[in-house]
């Protein structure tokens, strides 16, 4: 595997000690009914139902699933646009702004009175999913046989993204509880949390309690990119490799936001409805981060937000710098992967030139793949078998790379699906 790069870039993500925007009140819900994936989920509810927050109103196939963010009337469906930049059907909730919960439990004094299946359980009804960016079912991870450690990644997946960092900062004594509680659970004798060598104000927070926890400890990885990648973690926190998921090794691993998510479904019964989302580039004053509600519209929000400042000519991307997708509108549905948007000038970079053969994608990519050759037989299916872009994490190192401005990123991605599609 090649070794992660140090981006010639500089911090300008927001500062995790300020304040989270909360209490961005939308009028409308959108409940997208597929996700990145292309999974699909069958409405349980209709047009004139009242819902209350917190109320299953979808399920996939395999009965995972959507919950209502807010309490409401279902108003109709409509079609939005996520992430991806796809356009997918929506239930559509009128926001009756009372937060009402079908049933009231409270909060939960001792959080590893749970039993492990109780738990496991608890994760799939309460929707839990991987916050980086993933979307990956949590308590598919949690499946693992007999866990010898749990890694908890607060390395932030993307450069200016401060989600993560946010929450140490604002609820490092809750994350640690969390952590301690799924030890307990789960039986896993220890857990280590990852945190970047640069990252001073994480490492000043979490160093004030973790006294407390003898099982819990920090680690330090280089401040380079994509050392939050899980398989590069991974690798750097144990020094060992695995063939398809860190389970092989008996290792499971959750990022901040997701080990966030379980605190308050342990401590509140609580199902995933919100999260944090780092709101960056020149349209703004200063980047900020936002807590929101799952199913927000943001072009409805963001001229609440007072650091907003909307301009002419801008480029839109829902996620990160690297791993994010250009879009063309604000009118953007938050969903559980949803940890970033950039809007900011369109500086007009330089046009794609033709590929010089420097080889430099191929140096920097994390799984070893020779992006050019890739391209080159981007119409040649039985060479693109052989070439593996199915193997490519999508990190955009390549196209951050490339002297000729070849967005070789997208052509991977294109080749990954006419593998897959084959």
């Amino acid at each position: 595997m090649n070794k992660p790069v140090k981006l010639d870039v500089a911090n300008l993500g927001p500062n995790p000690q300020d304040k989270i925007i909360t209490n961005l009140k939308p009028q409308i819900i959108y409940i997208p009914l597929e996700d990145k994936s292309g999974l699909t989920y069958n409405h349980l509810v209709k047009e004139g139902d009242y819902v209350y927050k917190g109320d299953i109103i979808a399920t996939s196939k395999d009965n995972f699933p959507i919950h209502a963010s807010v309490s409401g009337y279902v108003v109709r469906g409509e079609v939005k646009t996520i992430a991806t930049g796809q356009k997918v059907k929506c239930l559509v909730i009128e926001n009756d702004f009372k937060e009402k919960y079908r049933t009231t439990t409270g909060s939960k004094r001792n959080l590893s009175n749970y039993r492990k299946e109780d738990f496991l359980e608890l994760l799939k009804t309460s929707g839990i999913v991987g916050l980086s960016g993933s979307a990956f079912p949590t308590y598919q991870k949690y499946q693992t046989k007999n866990p010898k450690l749990l890694i908890v990644n607060a390395v932030e997946c993307e450069p200016y993204l401060t989600c993560d960092k946010a929450l140490i900062y604002h609820q490092v004594e809750y994350l640690l509880e969390g952590i301690d509680a799924i030890l307990d659970i789960m039986q896993i004798p220890r857990a280590i949390i990852a945190i970047s060598e640069n990252d001073f104000i994480s490492a000043e927070e979490l160093n004030k309690y973790i006294g407390t926890y003898p099982n819990i400890t920090v680690m330090s990885v280089p401040s380079k990119y994509p050392c939050g990648w899980e398989r590069e973690l991974v690798k750097l926190v144990v020094n060992q490799k695995y063939h398809q998921t860190p389970s092989e090794l008996g290792i499971i691993t959750n990022n901040i936001s997701t080990i966030y998510a379980i605190y308050e479904m342990l401590k509140y019964h609580r199902p995933l409805t919100e999260r944090i989302v780092s709101l960056i580039g020149n349209n703004f004053t200063k980047p900020i981060n936002i807590k929101v509600k799952i199913g927000t519209n943001m072009g409805e929000i963001l001229p609440k937000i007072k650091e907003y400042h909307p301009k002419e000519d801008t480029i839109i991307i829902a996620g990160g710098p690297m791993m994010g997708t250009n879009i063309p509108t604000t009118d953007l549905i938050v969903t559980k992967d949803l940890n970033g948007l950039i809007i900011t000038s369109n500086y007009h970079e330089k046009p794609m030139t033709p590929c010089i053969k420097c080889g430099k994608c191929s140096e920097v990519c994390p799984v070893s793949l020779i992006p050019n050759e890739i391209i080159k037989n981007i119409n040649n299916p039985s060479m693109l078998k052989k070439l593996k872009p199915n193997r490519c994490i999508e990190c955009g190192l390549c196209s951050y790379i490339c002297p000729a401005k070849i967005k070789i990123r997208d052509f991977v991605i294109k080749a990954k699906k006419e593998v897959k599609n084959d």
